[in-house]
């Protein structure tokens, strides 16, 4: 099996979709090709997950990694869709913003072109948005600093390899979008005050819920609401 797997800026359901697509590697011997957009590659790199990438997409071809940098708006992996050379084409997570643009048709990123092309190509996709329905959800940040253990040692300032720690008034603050999710601060702490996976709470919006069942309507798209439920489609 061959799928094209789509990865946004959404730090919600990140792991869970990495996950996912380890046990289709691993277990099920299915080719991904990784499409990630430019906000997609920050958080993959927040949360340490990066390095996987070339374990999950590394292989050759139909196990390639594409990274929106580097094709701001097109690449031939959607033109293949478009040909249909792809079983399916996974999007997880998916941010409220892809959602919007997608169900209005607009496909001026490398992920909304995706889509679109796998729509034409009657490639099916199965799409997994952070924004399933209106109400408060649960996610996890990738790394943050207890003020309240913090002692101010700086440690962390020194042990951080690409100055992502900064002072923000008396207290030591983590830049995420510098940040490589390498856990050399938490190494350095002396008092525990670095803290990965903290949870905090979100609110998903009426209108990103709303598009979500627009996204429901389109030809050939499959919503699911949690990473893990790809598996039970797949199989």
């Amino acid at each position: 099996m061959r799928i094209v797997w789509c990865i946004t800026g959404a730090g919600h359901l990140l792991r869970e979709s990495f996950q996912i697509m380890r046990e289709l590697k691993e277990e099920k011997d299915v080719k991904i090709t990784t499409l990630i957009s430019k906000a997609g590659e920050e958080v993959i790199k927040m949360y340490g997950l990066f390095g996987e990438l070339n374990y999950i997409s590394g292989g050759g071809y139909y196990e390639e990694i594409v990274l929106e940098r580097e094709h701001p708006y097109s690449s031939p992996i959607t033109g293949r869709l478009s040909l249909g050379k792809y079983d399916y084409l996974i999007s997880s997570p998916t941010t409220g913003n892809t959602v919007a643009k997608v169900v209005r048709g607009i496909a001026d990123t490398l992920i909304t072109n995706a889509i679109a092309q796998a729509g034409k190509g009657f490639v099916r996709s199965l799409i997994v948005p952070v924004d399933y329905e209106a109400g408060v959800v649960i996610t996890k940040l990738p790394y943050s600093i207890d003020k309240k253990k913090c002692i101010c040692c700086l440690k962390c300032v020194e042990a951080c390899p690409n100055g992502a720690i900064i002072l923000r008034g008396k207290f030591p603050e983590i830049v995420l979008s510098k940040c490589l999710g390498c856990g050399e601060c938490k190494r350095a702490c002396p008092n525990g005050a670095i803290i990965e996976g903290k949870e905090i709470k979100m609110r998903v919006r009426k209108v990103d819920a709303e598009n979500t069942k627009r996204l429901m309507e389109l030809e050939d798209v499959v919503v699911l609401k949690h990473p893990k439920e790809i598996l039970e489609y797949l199989l």
